[in-house]
């Protein structure tokens, strides 16, 4: 068949140029599972190629064995290491791309001979699969086609019975080969996870699944659709079991859940809910601080939160940033209830409820988690669990977008007369000011609140020059997006309103105008000495 190459449709074609290469997926390990196309390739090619471990045995070889004939020619790449430590120069890494290389220019030497190439691997070659190694060395020299295959994915959520994910959830695939601290952060944020490549990096990512809160949900699924086979809880597993052909599955969280609702503050009854093993769980209330805006800024442990949370509880333009999930309610009320707020999250808790309280920036700045805490100290909350979690504060969001304005000694100050009086407002401009502090300013003004800003800047002139660089940050992050720079004596207090945050720089603050015409502003790190 030296001269023959298989077409789209199955047929034979001849061919006097090189010989034709494929990449063939064989799914998951059971052979019924290999597509048609797969078998057609393997029949009619006349190299049949498969990686192994030193010990010779190739999984893709007694995947496809019943298609082999006797007149192929086998050519066994045989991985110089796999975990195990090397004496090689390049290390790990060097004795693989060597090898990699070396197997390349054994099949070259069949595909320039005339001969079609059939590289066999189990799942899809193209996902996390030996072939792709081979695919990148040789498919731009010579013809090539890859034939797709179950990946072992959707072969274990198959024996699972249960949905990856479904509607809006998003899928993320791992290796468990990362770091522990990345794999807790990515399955802390994401909707559905995978975990491939356990064996050895079993410890690892059940800690990883533990400490982002996913361990109750997760499922271990080895050796599927292969003799063998076995799923099971994750928190079930004994890690010295653990083969390398196994994966951790988180799957859809909402594929049973009834669709989300919306209720009012302090509507309904809520009841304990049950945990992934059918276990009544305490409730808890979590302070998720969502940053100054939208997804982009929220942590992955935000995320994640947000979306385990069976309630979310807060400001009504808060809670809009936040993706509707079915099964989960949303209790929204007005931005000047805050103890309210605080208590329904703790009322729905202490029934037993796993509830969000949502925040714009972090919540522990001018934001909710005092208010929950100040609830959750009296007696009736005093034994339900409170977290808060933290988010990008406007200060830090506006600074980021003027240059470095923060990059010294600075204070945070609310111009917010509401919860305190405007003499103490004034006392501590004047104190922070008169140290030279650079200044972040939050909630300048609003409809109600419109002399503050002037009042602000006649105060601070008395300690900073006329030419100090002030930011003006208008919601940043959001569509209306906009960074400007003034000189202290310049500040208008009608270019002011709730969504400004106000940054006053110190007496060594710099603006300074580059080349593209762009303008930064940076406080220097150094203070000159007195």
């Amino acid at each position: 068949m030296s001269e023959q190459q298989a077409t789209g449709d199955g047929s034979v074609a001849n061919t006097a140029g090189p010989g034709r290469l494929y990449g063939v997926g064989l799914g998951p390990g059971d052979p019924s599972l290999m597509t048609v196309r797969a078998v057609q390739v393997i029949g009619r090619a006349d190299v049949i190629a498969y990686h192994s471990a030193r010990h010779g045995r190739s999984i893709a070889r007694s995947i496809a064995a019943e298609h082999l004939r006797a007149d192929h020619i086998e050519e066994a790449l045989v991985y110089p290491v796999t975990t195990e430590s090397t004496d090689h120069p390049g290390g790990y890494r060097g004795a693989l791309d060597e090898f990699y290389e070396s197997a390349a220019a054994r099949l070259a030497a069949h595909l320039d001979a005339g001969r079609s190439v059939a590289v066999i691997s189990e799942g899809d070659p193209l996902f996390y699969g030996s072939y792709q190694h081979m695919h990148k060395r040789l498919a731009h020299r010579y013809p090539t086609e890859v034939i797709p295959g179950v990946t072992s994915i959707s072969a274990a959520a198959a024996r699972l019975g249960k949905p990856l994910a479904e509607a809006d959830e998003v899928l993320t695939i791992l290796p468990g080969t990362l770091p522990e601290e990345e794999l807790t952060a990515r399955l802390a944020s994401t909707d559905t996870a995978v975990v491939m490549k356990l064996g050895r990096t079993f410890p690892t990512v059940r800690r990883a699944m533990e400490r982002s809160g996913r361990l109750p949900e997760a499922h271990y699924v080895e050796r599927a659709t292969m003799p063998g086979e076995r799923t099971q809880k994750l928190t079930d597993i004994d890690a010295e079991t653990v083969p390398y052909f196994s994966v951790a599955v988180v799957p859809s969280r909402i594929a049973d859940l009834p669709p989300a609702t919306t209720a009012t503050p302090g509507s309904g009854e809520a009841t304990a809910s049950p945990d992934g093993r059918g276990e009544v769980v305490a409730g808890e209330v979590v302070v998720v601080g969502t940053g100054p805006a939208g997804p982009l800024w929220l942590t992955p442990e935000s995320r994640g939160a947000l979306a385990a949370a069976e309630d979310l509880v807060g400001y009504t333009t808060y809670l809009d940033r936040v993706p509707l999930r079915p099964g989960q309610r949303r209790h929204a009320s007005d931005n000047k209830v805050e103890s309210e707020r605080a208590e329904l999250a703790l009322d729905l808790a202490r029934r037993g409820r796993r509830v969000a309280v949502v925040s714009g920036g972090d919540p522990g700045i001018f934001a909710m988690a005092t208010a929950v805490l100040e609830v959750a100290s009296q007696d009736p909350y005093r034994a339900i669990p409170v977290r808060v979690l933290p988010g990008v504060t406007a200060a830090n969001a506006a600074a980021a977008r003027a240059g470095a304005p923060l990059g010294h000694d600075y204070a945070v100050i609310s111009l917010s007369d509401r919860l305190k009086p405007w003499e103490v407002i004034a006392e501590r401009l004047h104190a922070a000011a008169s140290a030279d502090l650079a200044l972040a300013l939050y909630n300048p003004g609003s409809r109600s609140r419109t002399w503050q800003v002037g009042k602000t800047r006649e105060l601070l002139l008395e300690h900073r020059a006329p030419d100090t660089p002030v930011i003006l940050a208008r919601d940043i992050g959001g569509p209306e997006e906009s960074v400007r720079t003034v000189h202290l004596a310049d500040l208008d207090p009608l270019q002011v309103d709730m969504r400004t945050l106000l940054i006053i720089g110190s007496s060594q603050t710099q603006a300074v105008r580059r080349d593209d015409g762009t303008e930064i502003v940076w406080t220097p790190r150094r203070y000159p000495e007195k």
